[in-house]
């Protein structure tokens, strides 16, 4: 798309060169044929870096745009970018195209759908009514079991255990937010990348990056109904117990285990073999090798001193009365 069409469209005004762009991407990792934005001081110095082609980007800013980088002059970059992700959303799924490759080896369940150019490696088993999406890459050994749904795009290395009704690579959950306060929503064009030996409990859910990849190294363990949100980065080697949520951005280290209805803000980072209790609610950045709990969290032995401090509070003012 035109960078002149879609100022137009958006009633934007173009500064610098018109040209070709085919996506949207961050600001530090965007090339000259990708369209960027940026809605925050603290991403500056990497403006000031970018190879983006264009930029979203406010007046403030536009001084400090690289030479040769255009841009579309808008007072909200997130709102235009949400606005500009419609047009290019990646497609749910295409009627042409080449079919998927099924290495003979594989087995094959009646009502599996395989999107276009899928890829089926050796020994790999789909269940019933399972969904392979266009693109997806399934990896030696895997099984995929009943009504698991892979949209397109995801790729998948060996021996991954998808259990039924998981959901790998649904749009997360971003939206822009007008003035007067519709929801604008953020179309997700990135993906979902599961390294080797990784296992998806039933009805989990691991959303689409909104650029680049969400990603699940190897050997981590999910269990159900566990919610994983767009470009999250799961360790190596980590626990995640059931209903445990992982808000977006947020990063893992090796090793880490969440108890079951533990919840973690997004944009964070945890600490290689960090444990979290279960129901523990994290809203910081934490130190790794340590075990943490409650809500707000603290380590998980002042935790429980402190519920012993309160029970004994409570029992002495019952027997005073």
């Amino acid at each position: 798309m035109k960078l002149s069409v879609l100022a137009t469209s958006l009633s934007l005004e173009l500064f610098g060169e018109d040209k070709e762009i085919v996506r949207l991407n961050t600001l530090a990792e965007a090339s000259a044929d990708e369209l960027s934005y940026i809605d925050h001081s603290r991403y500056l110095d990497t403006l000031k870096s970018t190879k983006a082609g264009a930029v979203f980007v406010s007046k403030d800013y536009l001084d400090a745009l690289p030479r040769g980088c255009s841009a579309l002059l808008t007072p909200t970059p997130h709102l235009s970018m949400a606005y500009a992700s419609a047009s290019f959303a990646t497609p749910l799924a295409s009627l042409e195209g080449e079919p998927a490759r099924v290495d003979a080896s594989a087995q094959i369940f009646p009502h599996v759908f395989l999107g276009k150019g899928a890829i089926i490696e050796r020994d790999v088993t789909v269940m019933a009514g399972a969904y392979i999406g266009d693109g997806v890459r399934i990896g030696e050994g895997c099984i995929i079991h009943p009504n698991a749904v892979i949209y397109g795009g995801a790729q998948l290395g060996k021996r991954c255990h998808i259990l039924p009704n998981a959901v790998i690579g649904a749009d997360g959950f971003g939206y822009a937010h007008t003035p007067t306060g519709e929801h604008i929503k953020i179309y997700h064009t990135g993906s979902v990348v599961l390294e080797d030996d990784v296992e998806i409990g039933a009805c989990t859910t691991i959303d689409r990056a909104v650029f680049g990849a969400t990603c699940i190294k190897r050997g981590t363990k999910i269990d159900n109904l566990v919610q994983i949100a767009h470009n999250c980065e799961l360790g190596e080697r980590c626990i995640i117990v059931s209903q445990t949520g992982i808000s977006g951005s947020t990063t893992l280290g090796r090793n880490v285990i969440m108890g079951g209805q533990s919840a973690v803000a997004g944009h964070l980072k945890i600490g290689d073999f960090t444990t979290v209790a279960a129901r523990g609610g994290v809203t910081k950045s934490l130190e790794g090798g340590k075990t943490y709990g409650g809500f707000p969290l603290v380590l998980q032995k002042d935790w429980l001193k402190l519920q012993a401090k309160i029970l004994k509070f409570f029992n002495t003012n019952k027997e005073n009365k």
